[in-house]
């Protein structure tokens, strides 16, 4: 997101120190793990709650879109450290413990925890991707790759392993229009070693293609990149899913974009990216984007809760615009990177409000950007960096994806408190105090009090 500052960005590259806040313990508890019921694809379903909607979580439930039957519609990115750069018996306390409940895993090709692919033309180098995607095969997951980043010299950097110096200073920058076939040639490549893998997301963020936000970007260098990789990647595999063209949807309070709600107004240059590429590519199997609820000025718009609603939002306009096309959201984000610090219940409530919005929009895929580290206190890491143990974000996104997987259908249920978010399948009921307060509630026909940021999964 054009908003990051350089040290938010390097961050989010696992090449900084574990944040500093301490992680403090979570009011979560996570229900049984039999599987929830589902719906066929086309099948959403609308079951009326007994007590009269009074508040926004018995609103109007979106129609699913169309996907395969149990797609589990969560997971998340491995980033610059994950479980298989610790040692080989904390990977499979990682790997056991996600294989529980398998989810969707992604990971990129070169940057994020893989060193680069194609050091010198047509010689590879796939240690790093191979033991990435053993972890995520040992874990059961879904994998997705996401093909990005480039070799060096395919930027104007020199043939060889990639330099300390560039990857801090050059690991984003686009490949040249002069080697994108030799990009769409390594993609195929990929394509063809991970045989098992089937999607596949085309680069990161118009990655060297937008470098200043103030302006339009270069969308038709990144389309003419995207299509020669669509083609390269369908003749080796024609199984192969492809998506594009995983565009960040920044937002400022003001503006005169088509795209606005109380949480602000995206940015033109974004639709007018999104548009170029949606009428000139080669084709999709689905749509990528990743975005953030505060603005580029790190503004919360009315507040963290109410700016969640920018997800429905945007989803609810690509659903729109693109035919239906199943919409993924590649990372997403809810707290301002201009050093708020929130403590661990309010940014779990947070989350959990996220991904309720996620759910009722008909998203397909959200993948939470995983800010792993190797040791120290990690605010939001999935696994506890010294033990390997499921933490309470890992639980919550555990919990996601065994209650509400895409095509599942939901229920209306109230709460008579707005406070109180309300999310329902047939099997499980999920509940969100988004207030610093005690908040007593009827959920149908039921009186619950949830402590301050509770959340709450309860059998129905």
């Amino acid at each position: 997101m054009s908003s990051r500052s350089a040290g938010s960005i390097w961050r989010r590259l696992g090449r900084l120190t574990a944040v500093a806040a301490a992680t403090t313990a979570a009011a979560l508890v996570v229900a049984g793990c039999a599987p929830a019921g589902q719906a066929g694809p086309e099948a959403p379903g609308v079951k009326e709650a007994s007590a009269a909607p009074k508040a926004r979580d018995a609103g109007k439930v979106a129609a699913p879109p169309k996907v395969e039957d149990g797609w589990p519609r969560w997971g998340f990115t491995h980033t610059g450290v994950s479980a298989n750069n610790v040692t080989e018996e904390f990977e499979q306390v990682v790997a056991g413990s996600l294989a529980r409940t398998p989810m969707v895993q992604n990971q990129h090709i070169m940057g994020f925890g893989a060193l680069n692919p194609e050091p010198y033309p047509g010689r590879f180098y796939w240690e790093d991707l191979d033991s990435r995607l053993n972890l995520i095969k040992e874990s059961g997951a879904t994998p997705v790759i996401t093909l990005c980043c480039a070799p060096d010299w395919m930027k104007g950097g020199p043939q060889g392993p990639t330099e300390e110096s560039a990857w801090a200073e050059h690991l984003e920058d686009a490949p040249y229009r002069q080697h994108f076939d030799d990009f769409a040639r390594l993609a195929a490549e990929v394509a063809k070693r991970y045989d098992d893998v089937q999607y596949f997301m085309v680069w990161n963020e118009f990655k060297g293609f937008w470098p200043d936000h103030s302006k339009p970007a270069d969308y038709k260098g990144y389309t003419q990149l995207y299509n020669k990789v669509y083609d390269a990647v369908k003749k080796a595999r024609p199984d192969a899913r492809i998506g594009g063209p995983y565009l960040g949807f920044d937002s400022n309070r003001d503006g005169e974009g088509e795209l606005r709600g109380d949480w602000g107004v995206v940015n033109q240059n974004v639709i007018d990216a999104f548009d170029y590429w949606y009428e000139h590519k080669k084709g999709a199997d689905f749509v990528v984007v990743d975005g953030a609820s505060p603005t580029d000025a790190h503004e919360l718009l009315p507040d963290e809760f109410g700016a969640l609603s920018k997800f429905t939002d945007v989803t609810a306009w690509l659903r729109k615009k693109t035919g239906d096309l199943p919409i993924w959201w590649s990372e997403w984000y809810f707290q301002p990177e201009d050093g708020t610090e929130w403590d661990e219940p309010r940014r779990l409530a947070v989350q959990a409000a996220s991904m309720m919005e996620f759910a009722r929009s008909g998203a397909a895929t959200a993948l939470y950007w995983n800010p792993q580290e190797k040791d120290g206190p990690c605010q939001g890491c999935m696994w506890d960096p010294r033990t390997g143990a499921e933490t309470p974000t890992g639980q919550l996104i555990a919990g996601f994806t065994r209650w509400f997987p895409a095509g599942v259908r939901l229920d209306q249920v109230s709460s008579s408190d707005p406070e109180v978010r309300v999310l329902a399948q047939p099997e499980q009921l999920l509940l969100v105090n988004t207030s610093d307060a005690d908040v007593t509630t009827t959920v149908g026909d039921e009186e619950v009090t949830l402590k301050p940021y509770e959340i709450r999964w309860s059998d129905r």
